[in-house]
This record gives structure tokens, sequence and C-alpha cells, in this order.
């Protein structure tokens, strides 16, 4: 299991309606947001695009419009889970809504907007629920979305030998990395994550306008990141690690294990980071 910590509430009460974006929208909870339309209410932009904001809230949020305000309704909401709040922007024009955080416990929560938004700790339970089948039993597609947050490493070995001490177990923990073990019949998996450090990244917005015709042919300034893991692309289906008792005579393993000394860890470590 991984190692948990205790994780701080998400807000970041500088976020204002206009500035708010499908990324750092899962920064905020739901009363940042009925706090930010409030702020909003006589902005006349924010007025006339309330459906673009509200696509962004709903990429986090569960949002629905309540027409029927009694209170046994509100209180159903409210049973769920939901923050229920009436905005008024105007005389003839108001809305009351019932918004929740969406929850993220699958693999399949997973995205590009929210995976810089978790911590490790969150991150590998939500892989612990995948079934028990470890890093490999994950599509290549979900593999892509945790690598473009995560730095990411996998280990296989006895679990005898797993915790030795000053092997590459101790060693990434000390460098600030959770780990998820899955039991592997007499051997254990061992998951390292880590949340990578902020990193400005180029933003191309490849809109051609009659201005802008010389960007057509400006090639040079395209930046493209590989997220992608050097690990085989592996079967979408999630395997079941009780198909299959692991053993010495038929484990395959991940590692270079040509060292004459079996414990040596160190270059066991399969990394998932971007070289």
């Amino acid at each position: 299991m991984a190692r948990t910590k205790q994780q701080q509430p998400e807000s970041n009460p500088s976020l204002s309606i206009k500035s708010i974006t499908k990324s750092s929208v899962w920064d905020i909870q739901e009363n940042d947001v009925f706090r930010m339309w409030e702020a909003a209410l006589k902005d006349a932009e924010v007025k006339e695009s309330i459906q673009h904001y509200v696509d962004i809230f709903k990429s986090a949020f569960l949002f629905e419009e309540i027409k029927d305000e009694s209170a046994p309704v509100k209180k159903s909401y409210e049973k769920r889970g939901y923050k229920v709040a009436t905005l008024k922007f105007e005389e003839n024009l108001k809305f009351t809504w019932a918004i929740k955080k969406r929850p993220i416990v699958r693999v399949t929560d997973l995205t590009y907007e929210n995976i810089r938004h978790i911590s490790a700790a969150k991150l590998l339970e939500v892989i612990d629920r995948n079934f028990g089948g470890g890093w490999d039993s994950l599509s290549q597609s979900i593999q892509d979305v945790i690598l473009s947050g995560f730095d990411i490493s996998t280990t296989t070995l006895p679990k005898d030998r797993l915790h030795k001490k000053g092997g590459m177990y101790e060693k990434k923990v000390e460098d600030g990395f959770e780990v998820l073990e899955i039991p592997k019949g007499g051997w254990v998996e061992a998951i390292f994550a880590k949340l990578k450090p902020e990193q400005e990244k180029l933003r191309m917005q490849f809109a051609k306008s009659e201005s802008d015709d010389d960007l057509e042919n400006d090639d040079e300034d395209v930046v493209v990141e590989d997220n992608y893991s050097s690990h085989d692309d592996e079967d979408d289906e999630v395997q079941d690690p009780n198909d299959d008792e692991i053993t010495e005579d038929n484990y395959s393993t991940m590692m270079d294990l040509g060292s004459d000394d079996p414990d040596e860890e160190a270059g066991e470590l399969i990394d998932f980071s971007d070289e």
C-alpha cells in the first residue's frame, strides 16, 4: 500500500471567473466556485458568456441547475454531497445551482487537465484500485497521462529483498517518492511516484489570420514534448495477477538481472522519467 500524507485542501483564492481554465479549475472547491460567480455577477462580459464559463467548471465539477427550488429538493442534493446556492445576475436572471467536485477514484478519471492537481499518494491509491494489476495493467494512454505529471519508476523483487537496507527502495523514499507495493506471489512490484516540478511549457496556437501568415512556415519555434514511456505498449485489458502465480521459474523480469549480485538493485529499477 502507498504511504499516505495529509493532503492540504485545494483552494486558489487568486483565481477569478475570467482567469479560470480547465486545468486550474481543479485547484478550487465548491465554495470557491460560488465565490467566484458572486464576484462576477455585475460583469456584463460574464453575463453574456455564462454557458462558456459553466462548461469550464463542468470539466471538474458535477454541475446541475435546479428548477424546483423547494427545500426538500435542495436537501436531497445536499445529502448527496452537493453544495447548493442561488445566484441572481439581475432581476429576471437567476440560477440555482447544485455542484460537487468530480471524484478521482478510477484510472479512467485521470486526465491531462487534472493529473498535476492530485498528490502522488492519491495517484497510487487510484492505481491500487485497478484490480491490483500493477503498472503494466494500465493502458498506454493512461500511462501517458500519468507520465505527463509524475516521475514513475517500477521494480519487481522477491519480497524478502525489496526493503534491503541501503537499497533502491530506501533511496527512492528518501528522495521524496511515494511507493505502492503490489504482492505477486513471492515477489512484490513496487511503483514509485513523485510529482514532476513545474516546467515552463511553450503553447502554440495554430490559428491562421491575415496578419499572422508568416507563422505558417516558422517551424523552428514549435517544441514537441515527448512524454511517452520507453516501455513497450501493453494490452488495454486489465491483467489479473492471480491468473498465474509468479515463481522464479516463470518470472519475466522488467530489469536486467545480469549482475553477479542478485541483491544489487541499482540497475534493476525501470525509470519512466523523461530523458
